[in-house]
């Protein structure tokens, strides 16, 4: 028999070309939406297969957001009586694969306990069924009040204000406000060297045996009964002197190191600005706590206690270390530097009893007509490989309690982990130690070491020992800590610009205790007595002619001073030891 051939049935298009209606066995079978806009393949294909390939996800991307399976039916009458028969499995992302698989995991195992608990409880009787349900009620009530109760300690701890370093009384007038995150990016580049205008006092030499103390062979720290002179501005005779013939802004360098590492500093200090026709006097009060170095400051938790660690009493430990370590690690003897002038704070018959000390009057041009005269310190002297002299700066940073530091016990890893030891004291005193940095600094240090002395006990703020000693270039650990002097001098321009535009008389600049804000006060000039009596005598003993009076008055206020200021130390050691 021949082969039948039945050709198909074909439908001609009188008005144009394809086909009139839609073949019978592709009669009412859905397919994706799409628009103009797709692919010609999207509309064509209608396996569904080509695009789930990870390689072309996108290839058929339609405006109407996912692609959606190709056989979906939707209907408005039956859409929510309408179920889909596929077995097919959805391919999901990889990133997707871990995390289903550890929920699943964890709601396997949440499963397999309460399985677990169940079955005990099926074992139990009836009356440790009862009990087994009031402990876990009791259970959850106490977790439920323990996170309650933490709760409200971090809202304690989170609400504590700090107390501003001076009442600010109602007839004082806010002049200018600055917030630290504009400070923070002014910029002074290209400052010139500075010039040194007077050399006076004398300095001891660094014994180097300090170097090899470990935690091993520790020192006790030993007092040192000397005298400390923290004179301010305008209480110094030489300056007094040098404002007649150079310079219109003044200062020490303990005042421009707070001035131009404001934006790390936490808690709240003040400085008293006078302005005398184009002279600026940048002074601090005489009954602050601004000498004294600040412990933990920057920290995450810094220390709120109100007793033997509280901040008061953690700075008043911190200015007895640093005056007995800077004066133990000297070598004892005959053997001084002088630096041509005398002391000019210390009387004839206490020189035995000063403590090593080198004072530096340099002079900065700022630019605009402002020239910069700042009184700068160095501790002691030394020797470098070469034997030639090099002045350094001390200071000690203390230990007090590890469980506060960090968590990081100096005992342990000071001699194998010192960098960390570092690192966790730049991050607790970040202010502190930018401070010391910018002190080096203006004074021209060559170097600035830092000893580590910690509590005997934790308990116990009166007795320490010495772990050991670190020294660095100024220059050097300003890069390491980030401090910016280009900033920092930015910082102070400014500052000496926005006064310099007031009128004559006195003003207060004070940091903000809660926020990142420094504010200067418009003060009635009879504010601060203790100033005004200094400024008082200032501006006679300008008035005088030179004949011999001015010098008498210099005396007496130098003396006032020096007395006025060894009561303050000897009322911080006593302050240290009784505690």
């Amino acid at each position: 028999m021949s082969a039948i051939f039945e050709p198909p049935k074909i439908q001609d298009n009188l008005n144009g070309w394809g086909p009139c209606d839609a073949p019978e066995q592709f009669k009412d079978l859905p397919y994706a939406p799409f628009s103009k806009s797709d692919r010609l393949g999207k509309v064509s294909d209608w396996s569904g297969t080509t695009y789930q390939d990870r390689r072309y996800t996108y290839k058929y991307s339609s405006q109407f957001g996912a692609q959606p399976s190709v056989y979906t039916y939707y209907h408005d009458e039956d859409e929510s009586s309408f179920q889909l028969v596929d077995t097919t499995k959805v391919q999901k992302p990889i990133y997707q694969r871990g995390k289903v698989r550890f929920n699943q995991n964890k709601l396997k195992k949440e499963r397999e306990k309460r399985q677990q608990a169940q079955a005990s409880m099926q074992v139990l009787s009836k009356t440790q069924k009862s009990r087994e349900r009031d402990r876990q009620r009791q259970l959850r009530k106490w977790q439920k009040q323990f996170g309650k109760q933490m709760q409200e300690q971090m809202k304690k701890v989170q609400i504590k204000h700090r107390n501003a370093s001076v009442q600010v009384k109602d007839t004082w007038v806010v002049i200018e406000e600055m917030d630290f995150p504009r400070l923070s990016k002014l910029s002074l580049p290209n400052i010139a060297e500075p010039v040194d205008l007077l050399k006076c006092g004398s300095v001891e030499f660094y014994d180097k045996a300090y170097d090899r103390v470990t935690t091993k062979n520790e020192k006790k720290l030993a007092r040192v009964n000397r005298i400390f002179h923290r004179i301010t501005t305008t209480d110094d005779p030489n300056i007094r002197q040098l404002s007649k013939k150079t310079g219109n802004v003044f200062a020490t360098d303990s005042i421009l190191s707070v001035l131009m590492c404001l934006c790390r500093s936490v808690y709240s200090w003040d400085i008293i600005v006078s302005k005398v026709g184009k002279i600026l006097f940048f002074d601090k009060r005489d009954e602050s706590d601004f000498d004294l170095p600040t412990v933990s400051e920057t920290a995450t938790e810094p220390p709120q206690d109100d007793g033997m660690n509280s901040p008061k009493n953690l700075a008043l430990e911190a200015t007895y270390i640093n005056h007995n370590f800077s004066q133990q690690v000297l070598k004892m003897g005959d053997e001084r530097h002088d630096f041509g002038e005398a002391n000019p704070f210390a009387r004839p018959e206490e020189q035995s009893e000063i403590a090593s000390v080198g004072y530096r009057y340099r002079k900065w041009d700022l630019g605009n007509g402002i020239e910069l005269v700042c009184r700068c310190e160095h501790d002691c002297a030394t020797f470098g490989p070469n034997g030639e002299l090099q002045f350094m700066n001390v200071k000690a940073l203390n230990e007090w309690d590890s469980k506060y530091s960090g968590g990081v016990d100096w005992r342990s890893k000071l001699d194998t982990q010192r960098g960390a030891v570092l690192a966790t004291e730049l991050k607790n005193n970040s202010c502190k130690l930018a401070k010391w940095t910018v002190s080096s600094l203006l004074a021209g240090s060559d170097l600035i070491k830092f000893g580590y002395v910690s509590r005997i006990h934790p308990k116990d703020s009166g007795k320490h020992v010495i772990l050991g000693t670190q020294h660095f270039k100024p220059t050097e650990f300003a890069q390491q800590i980030n401090l910016n002097m280009d900033n920092s001098w930015g910082i102070l321009r400014c500052i000496i610009d926005i006064c310099m535009k007031q009128k004559d008389g006195k003003y207060l600049l004070m940091k903000d205790p809660n926020k990142p804000v420094i504010r200067l006060y418009d003060i009635p000039n009879n504010s601060f007595e203790s100033e005004d009596e200094n400024d008082d005598d200032s501006s006679d003993d300008s008035d005088q002619d030179d004949d011999g009076d001015e010098e008498d008055d210099d005396d007496e206020v130098h003396d006032a001073t020096v007395a006025e200021e060894e009561e303050v130390d000897e009322s911080i050691v006593e302050s240290v030891v009784v505690q």
